[in-house]
């Protein structure tokens, strides 16, 4: 950096007092003939500044590379380079079928959680559960101080176990108990008989429909169609119950032949395991209740009743804070899952850079886009710490570019840091400004070279500069 000083400051004052001297102390009557080389000039005032000088760099009021955060193929970006978006607005989406599980179920886990949160705020479900818990629990504790209900209730508990157990002891034994040979012998004497009656009632029937088919004439004075055709239907109604008698012998016959399916067998040794058990849960419940409750029973269920009455004053009035922050952040972590498979603008700005394209494969940390706001431009410079004193905030500022030919932009001191950076033992301190009117042809990352007024003095002696040399 370089501070530029005009000088001509003073030499103007010098040569001021010189021609005040000159017409003031030197009588008017005296003529005084000046060399005919020498050129005269009029001593006028103006405005002259101190300029501290400096470069940098534009940048936009807020820049983003915005970045994958987890993997998958791209289904579609929505903007180009040069375009404008809102704060919120999805700007590229990863395909659905290139996911991980935890980021497919992200979308399910996300509905399942808001909607537990929709039920907390809006549901009565919570207080109701926790006045139902309330009775529960009062009515746990008024048995155990009254033992009698409880002590029949065990004793009928007991019986109806022993039966279930009985029930299911028979039903193995029967399953696969081996089968004599009487009942094989009988079952097969069964399934000829209804066979021969299944058959006796076919022959009737083929009967009754050849006689059926003779002419009017035909028939003898005691013979009738009319009633051959209600023969004929008691016959086939008959005809419906032999089938049926015949396929049940049959089928019984089959199965004493059979061995017992394992599956049955299984299944029926599970039923008779689980009467077993619910007879020796309802016995010890007998042994613990026999003679009246015990004190750390009592003691256990009036804890118990306790806890529910203190649910229930906690929710009563509406969810609590706590359930609702619990619920709030399952939300909050379904969605931040489900945000990573798409990229969303941070800021209102204009994408001034399109990474990633369709179909590309991404991972975590991969760029997507940039995304500036161009709504302000500013600059950042290095001021000397000899001039650094100088420069406050409000100061004007010209700025040029050497892109953009011929051309002033005007700017103000917006920030001075306080503390200075050292760089290969030069002493700098950051100094923000910001422009004022700012154009198209301004872009960020552009060099600017500024001037900072420091020092404007409105009514200055001016002379040419080419009195000087």
């Amino acid at each position: 950096m370089k501070k530029t000083i005009y000088i001509v400051i003073g030499l103007v004052a010098v040569l001021a007092i010189a021609a005040i001297l000159y017409l003031v102390v030197i009588p008017s009557s005296s003529a005084v003939t000046l060399p005919e080389d020498v050129e005269t000039t009029q001593i006028i005032t103006g405005p002259v500044s101190e300029i501290v000088g400096a470069t940098g760099t534009v940048s936009s009021n807020q820049s983003a590379t915005l970045d994958w955060k987890t993997s998958g193929i791209v289904a579609e970006t929505y903007f180009q380079v040069g375009d404008v978006v809102q704060t919120g607005e999805v700007l590229a989406v990863l395909d659905q079928s290139s996911l991980s599980p935890v980021d497919i179920l992200a979308g399910a886990d996300l509905v399942n959680a808001q909607r537990a949160l929709d039920e907390l705020l809006e549901s009565q479900v919570q207080s109701a559960r926790a006045m139902q818990a309330v009775e529960t629990a009062q009515e746990a504790l008024d048995e155990a101080r009254n033992p009698e209900l409880a002590q029949a209730a065990a004793l009928q508990a007991i019986a109806e176990a022993e039966k279930a157990v009985d029930d299911a002891d028979r039903k193995l034994k029967i399953l696969t108990a081996p089968v004599s040979q009487s009942a094989l012998e009988q079952a097969q004497a069964n399934l000829v008989l209804a066979e021969k009656k299944l058959n006796d009632n076919q022959e009737m029937i083929e009967r009754i429909q050849k006689k059926m088919g003779k002419r009017d004439d035909q028939f003898k004075p005691w013979e009738s169609r009319s009633r051959y055709k209600k023969i004929l239907e008691g016959l086939e109604m008959q005809r419906i119950q032999l089938q049926i008698s015949f396929e049940n012998s049959q089928q019984k016959y089959l199965d004493l032949q059979t061995p017992p399916n394992p599956n049955d067998v299984a299944v029926a040794e599970a039923n008779l395991l689980d009467a077993q058990a619910q007879l020796f849960e309802a016995e010890r419940d007998w042994e613990r209740i026999k003679d009246g409750t015990s004190p750390a029973d009592l003691a256990l269920l009036e804890a118990q009743l306790s806890d529910a009455q203190r649910e229930w004053e906690r929710v009563k009035d509406g969810p609590a804070a706590e359930d609702v922050a619990a619920a709030q952040a399952q939300v909050a972590a379904a969605q931040t899952v489900l945000d990573k498979t798409k990229i969303v603008a941070p800021f209102a700005g204009t994408i001034t850079e399109v990474i990633s394209k369709t179909n590309d494969q991404v991972t975590p940390a991969t760029p997507a886009f940039r995304l500036d706001d161009l709504s302000n431009l500013w600059v950042d410079v290095g001021v000397s710490e000899i001039d650094i004193n100088l420069v406050e905030v409000g100061q004007p500022v010209i700025l040029t570019f050497d892109g953009i030919l011929a051309k002033e932009y005007q700017g103000k001191v917006v920030e001075v840091s306080p503390v200075g950076s050292t760089n290969l033992g030069v002493v700098d301190f950051k100094v923000t400004i910001e422009l004022l009117d700012a154009d198209a042809d301004v872009r960020p990352g552009m060099t600017a070279a500024v001037e900072i007024v420091v020092s404007p003095i409105d009514e200055a002696l001016l002379v040419p500069s080419r009195s000087m040399t």
